[in-house]
């Protein structure tokens, strides 16, 4: 809730606002610079690579149209065509042209992109129950739940 403040002056945090707001931001930043350098080292897989290769395998068929990827992996349609044209180029998901629209195309995911994935996820799922899951209570995890969805609800 946003205090009441003088006519033009910009509105002011409390201590707990600025604690709660700079700890989610360290927290995040933390935690996904600290996955991101395991996948990479490891597994030659950028946390954006990762995420990429996720959706398209859990994908009907394996593959998505690419600007619904993009939405799925919080990427502009630029960001994502330069990551899916390194994923290309390492062979782990295809472009195919969309027979009903010219202008569409499909990211694919490949054999080779599902054995990487399923690698990767070897390190990821227990890098993130360690640093994450194994820190809150379930009862913490759902009030997470909880948060986020009413932090994401467009009202």
């Amino acid at each position: 809730m946003q205090r009441p403040t003088e006519a033009g002056a910009l509105p002011s945090l409390s201590e707990v606002e600025l604690d709660a707001w700079r700890g989610f931001l360290r927290t995040y930043t933390t935690l996904m610079r600290e996955l991101d350098d395991e996948l990479t080292e490891r597994h030659g897989l950028p946390i954006s690579s990762y995420d990429v290769l996720v959706q398209l395998d859990e994908a009907p068929d394996g593959m998505l149209r690419m600007s619904h990827l993009a939405d799925a992996v919080l990427l502009s349609r630029s960001g994502l065509s330069r990551l899916v044209t390194r994923l290309i180029n390492m062979g782990l998901i295809e472009r195919a042209d969309c027979e009903n629209d010219a202008r569409g195309a499909f990211a694919v995911i490949t054999d080779e992109g599902r054995k990487r994935l399923d690698e990767a996820r070897a390190t990821h799922r227990p890098a993130i129950r360690e640093r994450f899951l194994d820190r809150l209570s379930e009862r913490e995890q759902r009030q997470l739940v909880k948060i986020w969805g009413r932090l994401l609800d467009p009202r």
